[in-house]
């Protein structure tokens, strides 16, 4: 079995930061592409922000030069840093990747989420 565990959301005032981790564990033999997204209430889930095992990048526009996603190999973490928060970040904030197990059977794995309130 394969799990993704996220952890860092919150209460934060508009302007201010939070930084997002997920783990992945369980019978891993390789993580391809990671990434968040998220859903606020009454609309889509959206993808925030993607990086592949080698390290590229994409953004949605509305995060660009807000948020930075990074990724750790060795430890199979994906992290979501934000920064200059606003309002309409608010949302629950899924980790999500593509996985081939041990078994060679690849997925796409989704965490529980984790909540993110913007708000004064």
């Amino acid at each position: 079995q394969v799990q993704l565990v996220e952890s860092g959301g919150g209460l934060v005032q508009p302007g201010g930061s939070l930084r997002l981790s997920c783990a992945a564990s369980g019978s891993i033999f390789r993580v391809n592409d990671m990434g968040w997204y998220r859903q606020a209430p009454g609309k889509q889930r959206e993808l925030v922000a993607a990086i592949t095992s080698g390290g590229r990048t994409n953004y949605a526009d509305s995060v660009k030069g807000r948020f930075t996603i990074s990724r750790d190999n060795a430890k199979n973490r994906v992290y979501l840093q934000m920064n200059s928060l606003k309002p309409e970040d608010t949302a629950v904030y899924y980790c999500n990747a593509d996985i081939v197990r041990r078994d060679i059977y690849r997925d796409d794995y989704w965490g529980q989420g984790t909540q993110v309130t913007v708000s004064s």
